[in-house]
């Protein structure tokens, strides 16, 4: 068994375990609503079994750098409605990253420049990139116990809107220190109610998420990305063991489509454990037995060898798949890979992000 190999997930045969990852390239407009240069980028990656979309915002107070997507307005809907026509005419599978940033956003964007929102008033280290520059992260304002029923609303409507938008699914990004993060660690979340203290607390605006986006699109076409090994911004969890066991064996019970897992595979990532012996994959994979996803590093050789293991399902490939639209062909063929534009990664136009030559 190798990433060649097709692979349900949910109602969907994928022709191949190869899943884009969600990159957040930026390139949409000012009114956070994917171009027709967008719905290019994503049409020519279609041959991955899988495409994750960009993080796409699904408030207004979860906003941050110019470019960044969204998915709460009619014309954001409109233009992601481009994307998936786009994708599914070349053959393609989309699911939709849906995210609130949390403690991150940037209140030099937020509607009347109001404070960032999170489960406490603990600032991410760190520096946001704000109208007027680089400053450090706002010390967020702790959501009231009765805020966050509209937080699990605005996920909701936003993936009504993805279906709207004819997405085939959407991925709930509970990863990366953004709010859902943010809730289901103790360092970040010191609340005293029914959302901290303990992991069934800290766990449950996920959980409550997940169960609002089933009954709007079926469990079966609705992923979670976890990162139990982030640390960039100084969020970190006392027992992560405990906590994302427990997250993963209630995704489980719930039967959603699968888990998206930033876990690390090379040396020196940022979210690769030092200590090799506690990588976090085995404890997820134990608790969750549905369809996995790793993401962190793998080339050809270490997707295969990780499929062949089982102890994961299919592989996402991040970096590669800016620099290298047709990545299938060229992982079958054993062609040269393209070289990646970092300057270009985040920020800029058509050069760096749909230029990639492709092969014959």
């Amino acid at each position: 068994m190798d990433v060649f190999a097709p692979f349900r997930v949910g109602p969907f045969n994928l022709r191949n375990r190869f899943v884009m990852a969600p990159l957040a390239r930026a390139r949409s407009d000012a009114s956070r609503a994917p171009t027709a240069m967008v719905a290019d980028y994503y049409a020519q990656r279609a041959t991955a079994g899988l495409i994750v979309t960009e993080a796409t915002s699904v408030s207004p107070m979860s906003v941050s750098r110019p470019g960044a997507s969204a998915i709460f307005s009619d014309g954001q809907v409109e233009g992601w409605r481009g994307v998936a026509e786009r994708v599914h005419a070349a053959g393609g599978l989309i699911f939709q990253q849906l995210y609130h940033l949390g403690r991150k956003s940037d209140p030099s964007r937020t509607p009347g420049g109001a404070l960032p929102v999170a489960p406490s008033a603990i600032a991410a280290r760190g520096e946001v990139h704000g109208v007027n520059g680089p400053v450090p992260f706002a010390v967020p304002r702790a959501l009231g116990l009765d805020e966050i029923p509209g937080v699990v609303a605005e996920f909701r409507a936003a993936a009504e809107n993805a279906r709207r938008a004819g997405m085939d699914g959407v991925e709930i990004h509970g990863a990366n220190a953004y709010l859902i993060d943010q809730f289901l660690r103790g360092g970040s979340n010191t609340r005293t109610d029914n959302y901290g203290g303990a992991v069934e607390n800290r766990a449950r605006l996920l959980l409550e998420i997940v169960d609002a986006l089933a009954a709007v699109l079926g469990r079966d076409r609705v992923g979670v990305r976890l990162s139990p090994h982030a640390h960039g911004d100084g969020i970190f969890d006392a027992d992560p063991v405990a906590t994302f066991g427990y997250a993963a064996g209630e995704l489980n019970r719930r039967g959603i489509a699968y888990v998206h897992l930033i876990e690390g595979s090379t040396p020196g990532l940022r979210q690769t454990p030092a200590d090799p012996s506690k990588a976090l994959m085995p404890v997820v994979r134990a608790a969750f037995r549905g369809p996995l996803i790793v993401n962190g590093g793998y080339d050809l050789a270490s997707a295969n060898a990780v499929i062949a293991s089982g102890a994961a399902d299919l592989v996402a490939f991040g970096a590669l798949y800016i620099a290298n639209p047709d990545l299938v062909a060229r992982f079958r063929r054993g062609a040269p890979l393209n070289p990646p534009d970092l300057a270009t990664f985040h920020e800029g136009g058509a050069k760096g992000y749909i230029d990639y030559p492709m092969l014959a």
